[in-house]
């Protein structure tokens, strides 16, 4: 080490020394001595490593407290807000359904102090967690009771370990399906300690194909709602009505997974048809469960709704306890419940509901405007334009329909992949990141979900 740099080392305050500048009294009081400590530690090995490489002094070193506050702005939180400009409304990468404020009041009321979780005010004793939100879901659906888990797969564990472990169940091809993740049923089943029974073929399966495969071992007649694809043309299925007939035929209980669940007929929005849990519970299906974060708008929660007989049985599984939901998704469950006991109102107050029927109207005036405020910022670099485009539900929801909708483009004039990559990196490490999406050689701001256009001006302001 040369004596230039052995100066320059000893030029490096001591951390006690910082600690007691006037400056540092604020940072103190804000973050108190421990993290103070840990950053400056850190700040202090790179001012070592700039010495080491370039025998001088870091430019920060002139001022230690500026460089302190500064790294401790750059902490980033685990999950971070973005502009979901994506096109999905519910993206599964990006957090699903937006809640409710009536939700969000309510998680922060669950979070702040002590609640009802486990105990009865009607004798002051222990109650169960999930009774509050089971009655109110069997007041919606008509279900003799309801079991809510932490999300729709582990609804679907539950509901095969108790109905058909050590059993064979019963499913067509055609509904054998995958989901995100590579969540497959056969391996959920295998998992439950079930035996898979594959009947009739990928787009054809009649009601003989189940009778013909029921033996003495049967546990399970199950039907798995195609929630993330469709199969058209040249097919054929068996409606849950029949399948309960046959089930009763051979004492054998029926289930549906219905994956993405709608508490209300999507048609009377102007949207296309889904199946209803209710629809199902009518036709005296046994168990049927679906995902709260999906067409329901709500957090993630795995629902399980059914006859009595075997919700009792869920309740007393060991896995239940598992998988049980929390106080702050119980209290958002709720809440988001409510809003369907006010189904005229369901797309002024709740989020999923008002995107999915938001006016294409609405979208390209929205679009226009965005496009005056940023074109002076990016038609240098960029062509700019306003063009129609399609917005999809998301969370394999309905996955062939798609939702008319407007989005801001941006073309690179020198047609460079580069240039439109800059760029999206750019916005990604925004404050507020914005994702968009990149096709045809051009990024489309799909803004179906935009419902604050000052904000996003805001954050892309020069």
């Amino acid at each position: 080490m040369s004596a230039e740099s052995h100066l320059l080392y000893r030029q490096l305050p001591a951390i006690d020394r910082l600690l007691h500048q006037p400056e540092m009294a604020t940072l103190l009081a804000e973050y108190g001595p421990v993290l103070l400590t840990e950053t400056l530690r850190k700040l202090q090995l790179e001012a070592r490593e700039h010495i080491r490489q370039f025998d001088t002094l870091a430019d920060w070193c002139t001022d230690w407290p500026a460089a302190l506050r500064q790294r401790l702005n750059q902490r980033q939180p685990a999950l971070k807000p973005v502009f979901n400009l994506s096109g999905t409304v519910l993206h599964t990468n990006l957090g699903r359904a937006p809640l409710a404020e009536s939700a969000i009041s309510a998680v922060n009321d669950a979070m702040r102090g002590a609640v009802t979780l486990e105990y009865s005010l009607d004798g002051a004793r222990r109650g169960h967690r999930d009774r509050a939100v089971a009655d109110l879901l069997c007041e919606l659906t008509g279900a003799e009771d309801a079991c809510i888990v932490n999300n729709n797969a582990a609804a679907v564990f539950l509901m095969l370990s108790v109905m058909a472990a050590g059993k064979q169940v019963v499913v067509s091809r055609g509904e054998l399906v995958e989901i995100g993740g590579a969540f497959r049923i056969p391996d959920v089943m295998r998992q439950a300690g079930c035996e898979l029974v594959e009947v009739g073929t990928t787009n054809r399966t009649h009601l003989k194909d189940y009778r013909q495969a029921i033996s003495e071992h049967t546990g399970l007649l199950m039907k798995v709602h195609t929630s993330n694809y469709s199969i058209e043309g040249f097919t054929a299925s068996v409606a849950e009505s029949q399948l309960v007939a046959l089930g009763h035929e051979f004492a054998i209980p029926t289930a549906t997974d219905l994956g993405s669940g709608s508490l209300v007929d999507m048609t009377r929005y102007g949207l296309p048809a889904e199946p209803m849990p209710q629809q199902l519970i009518a036709a005296g299906v046994d168990l049927v469960t679906f995902s709260g974060d999906k067409l329901l708008g709500g957090p993630q929660a795995g629902i399980i709704l059914g006859k009595k007989q075997w919700i009792d049985q869920l309740q007393q599984h060991p896995l239940k306890r598992v998988l049980r939901a929390d106080k702050m998704t119980l209290a958002a469950l709720d809440a988001t419940l409510r809003l369907y006991q006010q189904p005229d109102r369901l797309t002024e107050l709740l989020p999923t509901m008002r995107l999915l029927t938001r006016p294409a109207e609405a979208i390209a005036e929205s679009a226009q405007r965005v496009l005056a405020a940023l074109a002076g910022n990016y038609d240098t670099d960029f062509t700019l334009a306003v063009e129609p485009c399609w917005s999809q539900i998301g969370s394999g929801s309905l996955p062939v329909d798609r939702l008319p909708s407007w989005a801001v483009t941006f073309a690179p004039k020198d047609g460079s992949g580069s240039t439109l990559a800059a760029l999206t990196e750019r916005w990604r490490g925004l404050a507020k990141p914005i994702i968009g999406r990149v096709t045809d050689g051009r990024l489309w701001l799909d803004l179906r979900c935009l419902e604050n256009e000052a904000a996003l001006l805001q954050e892309l302001a020069p």
